[in-house]
């Protein structure tokens, strides 16, 4: 059966909406200037900036305001309680299992807070495995990452695709592979160099219906 490598934050839910609004809770649950929120989310780059680095900011701005615990708490557990799986997105890994295909998330990440997001959304259900970087030693683009992937399923590499949203982490770490990639776009035009995704989704669920659509799996 063909694997299908996908992202999980801002591919398959959306991160940054669910961490925005963990912000906007806990600015008003500390009294704290909602005009703060570009400032902290400026900070939290998406997910990119190591939590110590923005717990280390947090604290030195909010830290006579605010216990650390809760600092903590917004950084570990915020985005996590709050993302939501999209109905169209749910409805694709369906589809695509039901054609055939081997769904594995690999993720960057520390475990504890990933998985709970799979396992909020459901998408443990929905999935036939999962890496996290944490827990594999290795982080996208490099190419242990999607190995790992793979061998979690007993899967080859072979006529494997990559989906996600991060030029760099998801279609570079596709490129470096040989592997075929669906970039998430969200919008946003490809402005990144080399190397370029086979194909270009506003979507996850558009960009999973490209993949099955593409090659129909040799039935076992």
């Amino acid at each position: 059966m063909p694997l299908l490598l996908v992202d999980l934050d801002n591919t398959l839910v959306d991160r940054d909406a669910a961490f925005r609004a963990a912000v906007t809770d806990f600015l008003a649950e500390h009294g704290l200037p909602v005009s703060d929120l570009p400032w902290v989310l400026t900070v939290d780059a998406s997910g990119y900036t190591p939590r110590r680095q923005v717990a280390a900011a947090l604290t030195g701005r909010y830290g006579g305001a605010v216990p650390a615990a809760a600092i903590q708490a917004l950084l570990d557990e915020g985005a996590a309680d709050r993302v939501v799986l999209a109905d169209s997105s749910a409805e694709a890994l369906r589809n695509a299992r039901r054609r055939g295909w081997t769904c594995v998330i690999v993720t960057n990440g520390r475990t504890v807070q990933q998985e709970a997001k799979i396992r909020n959304t459901g998408l443990d259900r929905l999935v036939q495995g999962w890496v996290v970087s944490e827990a594999v030693g290795h982080k996208k683009p490099e190419p242990e990452i999607f190995r790992a992937a793979a061998a979690t399923v007993g899967a080859p590499l072979t006529d494997a695709w990559v989906i996600g949203d991060s030029p760099h982490a998801d279609i570079a770490g596709a490129d470096s592979l040989g592997l075929r990639s669906v970039w998430v776009t969200d919008g946003q035009p490809w402005t990144h160099g080399a190397c370029r995704p086979t194909h270009i989704a506003h979507d996850v669920a558009s960009a999973i219906g490209h993949v099955i659509g593409a090659k129909e799996p040799t039935a076992s």
